[in-house]
């Protein structure tokens, strides 16, 4: 009897054992995911928004209309504006996150109806370097790597974690801003091996082929892609399933903020899609034709200070001749 009892203590012992172990190596192996974090989101929008701002001396001394509320406290590092391409992006320390903040101004009015036009119908037409078969959108790509924001945004991310020992990166963008969140954290930790990276973005567009989203996914996890409603802009460039790689493909994860009807009430919410940056019950469930959409997150504006709706609105007629 007790030889029996003995031998049960054992078998159960070993395969506890394995249990444990199998459990532990599933903790050590497993990827970080992105974890959707609202406080975060409301705050990393402001950035977004504030980086939209023209009036330098404002942004420089952090008093620009939209730099209160919840960024109040950021110490600004640096802004960089890139002329020739019309690019602007801010660089600081966001105590209340906490994490150095990267920020990527959006499309401008001025060029957004030529920029939305070209996304109907660009190419992949530049390969990832050293990612066999990564094909990107060459414009975004260029925008982030072949102008001076590049540089500049290194070298004062580099510094700030120096000061700020143990903070993680935190990169966003809207529209085009967010095009250039992407190729951003994805060259932190690529080619500069920074490891807590984190990216939010608002309305982007696809920038790559399924096998470049795959590398991203893997290299960038911790990152949020935020759609809303019937926003035009993440459908584009299009999406077609029967070119497998040679189309267009989300990273992921999205995070969709739609709209919930009660009778004559309505209120927005949120929902987490899947791991394949294409789901089909998220922003790909509905059309995508609406500007305004486009223009608000979170009850934030996007958008330079200075300008209209009339400046971003289409018409039907202009809109069908895309």
């Amino acid at each position: 009897m007790a030889t029996k009892w003995i031998f049960w203590v054992v078998i159960v012992g070993v395969l506890f054992g394995l249990a444990s172990t199998q459990d532990f190596n599933a903790i050590i192996t497993k990827k970080p995911e992105a974890v959707y974090n609202h406080t975060a989101a409301l705050i990393l929008v402001k950035f977004a928004s504030a980086a939209y701002t023209d009036d330098q001396a404002a942004l420089q001394a952090w008093t620009c209309h939209r730099c209160g509320g919840l960024i109040q406290g950021f110490q600004l590092s640096e802004v960089i504006v890139d002329v020739p391409n019309s690019l602007q992006a801010i660089v600081g320390i966001a105590e209340n996150l906490p994490a150095i903040v990267v920020a990527f101004r959006g499309t401008q009015e001025t060029s957004f109806q030529n920029w939305l036009a070209d996304l109907y119908f660009t190419q992949l037409d530049f390969n990832y370097p050293s990612v066999k078969d990564a094909m990107v959108h060459h414009g975004f790509y260029s925008a982030y790597h072949n102008t001076t924001l590049q540089p500049h945004i290194v070298a004062a991310v580099q510094s700030l974690l120096q000061q700020r020992n143990g903070f993680s990166v935190m990169v966003t963008g809207h529209s085009m801003g967010g095009a250039l969140a992407s190729f951003c954290a994805l060259d932190l930790v690529v080619n500069y091996n920074i490891q807590d990276v984190q990216v939010v973005t608002f309305g982007q567009p696809r920038i790559g082929n399924p096998i470049f989203a795959s590398f991203y996914d893997s290299s960038v996890p911790k990152t949020i892609r935020m759609t809303h409603g019937h926003d035009i802009i993440p459908h584009l460039p299009p999406y077609y399933t029967i070119l497998e790689e040679r189309t267009y493909h989300h990273v992921a994860r999205e995070v969709w903020i739609y709209t919930v009807d009660f009778g004559i009430l309505t209120y927005e919410t949120t929902r987490v899609c899947d791991e394949t940056g294409e789901d089909p019950t998220c922003s790909r469930s509905v059309f995508g034709d609406s500007i305004s959409d486009h223009l608000m997150y979170l009850g934030t504006v996007l958008r330079t200070e200075h300008s209209s709706d009339s400046g971003w609105w289409l018409s039907e007629r202009q809109y069908n001749s895309l």
